[in-house]
This record gives structure tokens, C-alpha cells and sequence, in this order.
């Protein structure tokens, strides 16, 4: 009885993914049938959350600066992409891309993948989803005790979005202002519709420092 009390009375956990420790990354793919297929990805990527593993839940949220998102290593197809986020009308600087999470179920197992799924809230250089709906976001989280991933307890998430529509945030020419971006609305250049994936590791605040022998 007392074993049970202090589990429901534990505070929930906190973690957080570091963008300049360890190999998390996002990325995103559109594939047009007539037109491009881009790969736009970061390293950048920042998460800080909660484990209630009483409730079996998590709550939190993730940040990639716009300015740290590469598209096919190609500096025009990038400026572009930071023109159609911004839809020129603020600095790349200036925004980033952001997913919250409530209470999504996760209940985590030491050396144990488990799926989940969760409702989040996307932001896009502070728009939202045009309907306002959340993002169906589906994967795994690995529970990786101290010792075996490094000197602290590391939770390794893998989750992607599996349809992503820029779209639905004015991600693209149709919003975007100047005679670049209404030539480029006169063809499918870049799909609407992606997948988006990330690959996080995260570690309780306290623990967050390099791995040893492990390459950032």
C-alpha cells in the first residue's frame, strides 16, 4: 500500500532533447508526381516534456528554428522554403516551427519499444492549421536505462507525421508575395501533402551532457 501511494504521489518526469547534444533530427519529405521531390531537414530540434508514469501519459512540446531546416543542401531551394514559411512578411529569424502535446498515452517499458499516438497542436511561424485541427503523430519510445545508452536514463523517440499539409498552414507561393512566387504557382513545383519524421533522444535536465563515445 505505502509502494502504491508514493507511485500515484510521484511527480511527473521531466526530459528534455538538446539540440546541440546528441543525433536528434527532423526531417520532412514532399514528393510531387509532376514536379519536385524535397528532403528539408534540421538538427536543430528542441523538446521538453513530462512523463507521468502513474497516469501513463506525456505532455509537452518541440521547436526547430526555420533557419536551421536545409532543403536538399541547395542554399536557392532553402531561401525559398524560408520565403514560402515566412510568406515574406517576417524574418527567418524570426520563426520556427512548434508541436504541443497533452496527455498523450505513453507508458514506458526499460529496454522495451513502445508505440504511441498523440494529438498535437502545430504551429507554423505562429499559424496554425487553418480548420484548427492537431496533428495525428504515431511511433515509438525506447526507455534506455543508464549504462546502456550512455551515463543517464535516455528516452529514444521515433514518430512522424504521415500526412502533412504545408498547405493548411500558408506554407507556399499561393501566400507568398512577389513575381517569384506567382511563377512558381503556374506548376506543381513542391507536393502539398509529406511525410514528416523525427528521431529524438532525451534525457532528464540534470543529465543533459555529451555521451561518451557516442558522435553528436
Amino acid at each position: 500500500m505505502l509502494a502504491l501511494a508514493a507511485l500515484l504521489l510521484a511527480a511527473p518526469t521531466a526530459y528534455k532533447v538538446d539540440p546541440n547534444i546528441g543525433s536528434s533530427n527532423f526531417a520532412a519529405v514532399f514528393d510531387a508526381q509532376v514536379g519536385e521531390r524535397i528532403v528539408a531537414m534540421s538538427g536543430q530540434v528542441a523538446c521538453s516534456f513530462e512523463v507521468d508514469e502513474a497516469a501513463g501519459t506525456a505532455s509537452g512540446s518541440c521547436s526547430v528554428p526555420l533557419t536551421s531546416i536545409d532543403v536538399d543542401h541547395i542554399a536557392k531551394k532553402t531561401e525559398h522554403f524560408q520565403e514560402w514559411a515566412t510568406n515574406k512578411k517576417g524574418k527567418p529569424k524570426a520563426c520556427t516551427f512548434e508541436a504541443k502535446f497533452e496527455k498523450a498515452a505513453l507508458k514506458l517499458e526499460a529496454n522495451k519499444e513502445v508505440p504511441f499516438i498523440a494529438d498535437a497542436s502545430f504551429t507554423l511561424c505562429g499559424r496554425a492549421r487553418e480548420d484548427g485541427a492537431k496533428e495525428k503523430v504515431e511511433g515509438t519510445a525506447l526507455l534506455l536505462p543508464a549504462g546502456s545508452y550512455g551515463d543517464a536514463t535516455t528516452v529514444r523517440i521515433r514518430a512522424k507525421v504521415a500526412k502533412f499539409n504545408r498547405e493548411a498552414y500558408h506554407v507556399g507561393p499561393k501566400w507568398t508575395d512577389g513575381w517569384l512566387a506567382r511563377v512558381q504557382q503556374l506548376a506543381p513545383v513542391v507536393a502539398s501533402e509529406g511525410e514528416v519524421t523525427l528521431s529524438l533522444f532525451a534525457r532528464q535536465p540534470e543529465d543533459l551532457k555529451p555521451v561518451k563515445g557516442k558522435k553528436k
